[in-house]
């Protein structure tokens, strides 16, 4: 052996051992494959993504595929479908509701409190007893406490196991609702009554005679022609100067109704104003007021709150603007001309049998309007083609069986990405749901506890209404119940009369809250037991809030003021640019595109920093200790950002500039 050589070298037997080792794994990569890694991968995608190791069960779980097989008892029996189809006041709902009457037991389902209300007392006027179930309230007209043969209530609220002889299912086309349609669906497939009869568009025909040929249910259709002429007139009202007594001014927002109202006041008339967020009792009193013939009051300021649930004796609907916010299936906000449907509803408000106006008028307030007004009421309403459903608690608690770590905003959407629907049939939009999922998470409650505080109605605008969600859920999860002398602490009541229009959103929350509580006790009556104290305590609250609307001018009047309203947005020139927007929405339907449809779209940045705060108060959006807080948080910001510039003043240009765009943010 060679001195020096490999051989002899200390190092030579590990060396070797390495290069033999070495020449063993690159033998045994040749003999691997890629494949061998998929165990180890799988594994961990399972870690990261449970969803994958029950996939199959989960499937399963949302398979939405056959509604009609979800309700055992109205598949026992054979029920009797009758459409009545008609445009507003056709008479369509008068005659369901007399076959309703004269049944030994019946169920009339609406889509409002307000319509739930009227039939109740139109049926124990016609001295057929009846009870009301809404969400927030139970009314037991027996002085036992037995249940009437007769139920008025709320689509929502409906039994599914009760048998009735007749059913009403009023405004059948909101099954198409983005949000509320699965109740419509479920009412139409789950009651059990020996007769079914729908109120409703000729639109929504085809989509539930096929819904029926699936439960093998046949559906007559009755048709029915508007009781009293109405026609589009050939000339807008240009001005408020041209108001005639019976008119109503229709507008799609609140700052339009405030402004419409002063100008109104301005004139030296007086007017009556509806809008949605207000309580049915103010909604039904100012209704009241305009109707009254010795009432000085003759004009009507309101949004579309008024196409459902209120008798008007109108005899001209005057659309203040075309133009409309919407939340379409996918939860976004759109901003469109309004659809021939909504158009249909809102004018057939004008001339109605039952009014002293026996012939009703149409028209706009801008003489550009009026052309795409025509055009739209003229469009065929388009068929509706799919019915919404929701997912229930029993479904979701399998889901969660499954998924135990997920949260519930979450297992809602994995619900909806694994379901499978017929064509017929869509899942609603549960981005409300979702919102309140998302704000009590943090909260401990029972899968099943946390389901029902979601699906409480709450306005998500409203900050007092959703802190009170939150409130509510804490005090539950802590087993504290949420008493009479509680909720007065909490709401800080007695509340004094609004001295401006932001009391008055303030004190329409509070009602809000009230209806919170309300809805929950019939859920948790032991958490939520006073609901007969809160009920008269919210009867007292709408007698302020109607003061309130009462004067609402002279609200309006002290807001601009103090500077919590800026109704300079909606001036002439306002209007011409809202005009705009119509008519480059009506040439993008007839598919042209303009550069004035898209100044249309984007206001002027000076009217929107004008009053950026007082709009998002007026709105809803921020209350004024949240305003307070944001200026702490922007005065503190300042002053951090002007030490740090102080302290980095020797940086290079480059970094000076990174300190700069959060100011300019």
């Amino acid at each position: 052996m060679i001195p020096g050589s490999l051989e002899s070298s200390p190092a030579s037997g590990s060396l070797l051992g390495r290069e033999s080792a070495s020449f063993s794994l690159s033998l045994s990569l040749l003999t691997s494959h890629v494949d061998d890694l998929f165990p180890f991968f799988l594994r961990h995608a399972k870690q990261i993504f449970p969803v994958l190791d029950c996939k199959d069960d989960l499937r399963k779980i949302s398979d939405l595929r056959i509604p009609p097989n979800w309700y055992p008892e109205a598949r026992a029996i054979q029920r009797k479908i009758i459409f009545h189809s008609g445009p507003t006041n056709s008479g369509k709902t008068y005659h369901a509701i007399q076959k309703y009457l004269s049944a030994k037991s019946g169920v009339y389902c609406g889509p409002l409190k307000l319509l739930a209300h009227e039939i109740f007392e139109k049926s124990n006027a016609a001295g057929v007893p009846c009870d009301l179930v809404t969400g927030e309230e139970r009314v037991t007209i027996e002085p036992d406490g037995k249940q009437a043969a007769h139920v008025a209530c709320t689509v929502e609220m409906c039994s599914v196991t009760t048998p009735y002889e007749v059913a009403v299912i009023d405004e059948i086309q909101m099954i198409r609702d983005p949000a509320r349609g699965w109740a419509w669906t479920r009412a139409l497939l789950g009651l059990c009554a020996e007769e079914v009869h729908l109120c409703g568009e000729s639109a929504t025909i085809d989509l539930v005679t096929e819904l029926m040929y699936t439960t093998g249910e046949e559906v007559e259709v009755r048709n029915y022609e508007r009781l009293t002429p109405i026609s589009v007139l050939d000339h807008a009202l240009e001005s408020l100067d041209n108001l005639r007594p019976g008119d109503c001014i229709v507008c799609f927002s609140k700052n339009d109704i405030y402004s419409v109202s002063r100008q109104i006041e301005i004139r030296g008339l007086e007017s009556a104003v509806i809008y949605g967020s207000l309580p049915p009792g103010t909604k039904l009193a100012q209704a009241k007021k305009f109707n009254d013939p010795d009432d000085p009051c003759k004009i009507l300021v309101a949004t579309d709150a008024i196409g459902m649930g209120l008798n008007l004796s109108i005899r001209r609907i005057i659309f203040y603007s075309l133009i409309k916010p919407t939340i379409n299936e996918k939860g976004e906000r759109e901003i469109e001309p309004i659809t021939t449907s909504q158009a249909l509803q809102i004018a057939g408000r004008a001339g109605r049998f039952s009014s002293k106006y026996k012939e009703g008028e149409v028209t706009t307030m801008n003489r550009e309007d009026l052309s795409l007004l025509k055009e739209i009421l003229n469009r065929p309403v388009d068929p509706i083609k799919a019915a919404g459903l929701h997912p229930t608690a029993e479904q979701i608690e399998m889901f969660a069986y499954h998924l135990p770590d997920t949260t519930l905003s979450n297992l809602i959407d994995i619900f909806v990405d694994f379901s499978q629907v017929d064509g017929q049939y869509f899942v609603c939009n549960m981005d409300d749901f979702k919102f309140s999922a998302e704000l009590i998470q943090h909260i401990p409650l029972s899968l099943r506890v946390r389901y029902v505080f979601c699906t409480a109605p709450i306005n998500k605008k409203q900050p007092f209404v959703c802190s009170s969600l939150l409130q509510f859920a804490r005090q539950y999860s802590r087993n504290e119940p949420l008493t009479f002398s509680w909720l007065r602490r909490y709401i800080k009541w007695p509340l004094l009369p609004p001295k401006n229009i932001k009391d008055l959103m303030d004190l329409e929350a509070v009602h809000d809250v009230l209806d919170l509580y309300l809805w929950l006790s019939y859920r948790f009556i032991d958490m939520f037991p006073d609901a007969s104290l809160i009920r008269d305590l919210q009867k007292e609250l709408d007698g302020i809030i109607q003061d309130g609307v009462h004067n609402i001018t002279k609200l309006i009047k002290i807001s601009e003021a103090q500077k919590l309203l800026n109704l300079e947005s909606l001036s002439a020139e306002n209007q011409s640019r809202l005009s705009g927007t119509v008519k480059g929405q009506a040439r993008r339907m007839r598919g042209t595109k303009t550069l004035g449809n898209k100044a249309a779209e984007t206001p002027s940045p000076s009217v929107g920093e004008k009053s950026l705060a007082s709009r998002l108060v007026q709105q809803g959006l921020l209350t004024a200790d949240m305003l307070k807080q944001l200026e702490k948080e922007w005065l503190t910001q300042q002053t951090e950002h002007g030490k740090d510039k102080t302290e980095h003043g020797t940086h290079s240009k480059g970094t000076r500039r990174k300190k700069k765009e959060p100011d300019s943010d």
